[in-house]
């Protein structure tokens, strides 16, 4: 009785410093984007400047995200884990400290390094102190809180914004991180994977060529998309991908073997989440900044006004849940995508210097529910569509292309909003905003079309592996 107490103990411990640490990684990812007028407002900078307070973050939890998982198998699950949440406090710090927006960059930047080693870490740890008979309760409590942080993000940094300074959304983290340090220490249990190897050269190669294709696609309108730097970008980072993508194809353990996207169910689901988050975070960048500097709400207003697309899919994901039980996985994400899609057409179609709330909100609507159909099946296509080996490159590949695509999707509308419009007035504002929504949009729409390429419920049936059971997805947003 005292040890099924303990471990009960242990398994509670667990799940609150997981779940701590997990929403702090996951906040992070938006809540920055309504405090973005302020940011503009007292540290100057231009837009691409912007661009990269959010980027900088997503950039680098995409890039590490699968090597800091490695590492931890390697060296030590809590270790990592406690040295991750570490660098994610100081830089938290660091960040609320800075005197100027490249320094506020450059701390973000390493926050992302220290969620990358923390985040994926959360769900090992969680997994191996919780008992097999009530791991699925805590997994659920686990993803709730961690959707919680993705929905709440707009409204914790406006409202923070708002009411002290823009410094308190980093503020924040800090007393968070220094509780969780010593508990973690102490309650949570050691773990490793033995025979655990480190691809390097692949990191190298994703970092780089992500890094070098993101910074032409900011810098592309400030500079010229025919200087030398955005040339270099394009051409250098271009080439790393292709080399990442060879190093995938002849290394046996690479950190993303390429053999995965030879099954349709894998590639399928994995571009449509690119394409996906490619053209969510683009909006939301743009449209938190519309509510604040066109429409003139304060950034806890904006925040508020945001809930029913960034909260919807708390209160729709388990109804898609039941959906893709029945009908199977990939109706349900088409129709998921194809409903944000035309959310985000609508709001190119109302959007002006004078709309009104009430015009936009069907918008929100639509898109929240679009989002809502589309987070639990996918998550269920993903580790259905490999090998129970195999699960966890898999999990992890799915959200670092997710971080990835939020990245180019911020370059890449940043860059045609700043081609068409400007912060100049109103007008210059909706002029740039407009027109980047409908590649947005676009980009969602070819997502769901590329949905469609997973195979039928049938078909996945058919070709199910069998064996031990699943690890659980692990989920970052």
């Amino acid at each position: 009785m005292n040890q099924a107490a303990a471990r009960g103990s242990q398994a509670a411990w667990a799940l609150v410093i997981t779940g701590a640490a997990g929403f702090m990684a996951a906040l992070d990812n938006l809540v920055v984007t309504t405090a973005l007028p302020s940011l503009r407002e007292d540290l100057g900078g231009a837009l691409e400047d912007l661009e990269w307070t959010v980027n900088a973050y997503t950039l680098t939890f995409a890039v590490l995200l699968m090597f800091g998982a490695s590492l931890g198998d390697r060296f030590g699950r809590r270790r990592l884990f406690l040295v991750g949440l570490t660098i994610f406090t100081g830089a938290s710090a660091a960040a609320a400290l800075s005197p100027g927006i490249d320094a506020l960059i450059a701390a973000r930047a390493v926050q992302g390094v220290g969620a990358a080693i923390m985040m994926p870490l959360t769900l090992t740890l969680l997994t191996a102190a919780v008992p097999a008979e009530r791991r699925g309760a805590a997994l659920g409590v686990f993803s709730a809180v961690t959707g919680l942080a993705v929905a709440s993000g707009p409204l914790v940094g406006g409202s923070l914004t708002e009411h002290f300074s823009w410094q308190w959304i980093f503020w924040l983290n800090v007393p968070v991180g220094l509780l969780l340090l010593p508990l973690a220490r102490l309650r949570l249990a050691e773990s490793y994977a033995p025979g655990a190897r480190l691809d390097i050269p692949g990191t190298v190669l994703i970092s780089g060529g992500l890094f070098g294709i993101v910074y032409a696609l900011v810098n592309a309108n400030a500079d010229g998309w025919t200087s030398t730097s955005v040339l270099l970008g394009l051409i250098a980072g271009g080439a790393l991908l292709v080399a990442f993508v060879r190093h995938g194809l002849r290394r046996p353990d690479a950190m993303l073997p390429m053999r995965l996207f030879k099954d349709r169910a894998f590639a399928g689901i994995n571009g449509a989440s690119l394409l996906m988050f490619l053209g969510m975070f683009g909006s939301i960048f743009l449209l938190s900044q519309f509510l604040q500097g066109v429409s003139g709400y304060s950034p806890t207003e904006a925040g508020l006004r945001m809930l029913p697309w960034t909260a919807m899919p708390l209160l729709v994901s388990p109804i898609a849940g039941l959906l893709s039980d029945r009908v199977g996985g990939r109706p349900v994400v088409a129709t998921g995508l194809a409903l944000q899609a035309v959310g985000l057409g609508l709001f190119a179609v109302v959007l002006g210097p004078d709309v009104s709330y009430a015009a936009q909100l069907p918008a929100l609507i639509l898109g929240g529910v679009g989002m809502g159909l589309y987070f639990a099946p996918a998550a269920s296509l993903v580790m259905s569509s490999v090998r129970p080996a195999e699960q966890g490159i898999a999990s992890g590949a799915n959200n670092a292309l997710r971080e990835v695509g939020g990245a180019l999707g911020i370059a890449i509308l940043g860059a045609v909003f700043s081609a068409r419009g400007g912060y100049d007035s109103p007008d210059t504002f909706t002029d740039g905003t407009v027109p980047a929504l409908w590649i947005g949009a676009a980009a969602v729409a070819l997502a769901a079309l590329t949905a469609l390429l997973i195979p039928g419920r049938r078909a996945v049936r058919m070709s199910e592996p069998t064996g031990e059971p699943a690890e659980p997805e692990l989920v970052t947003v």
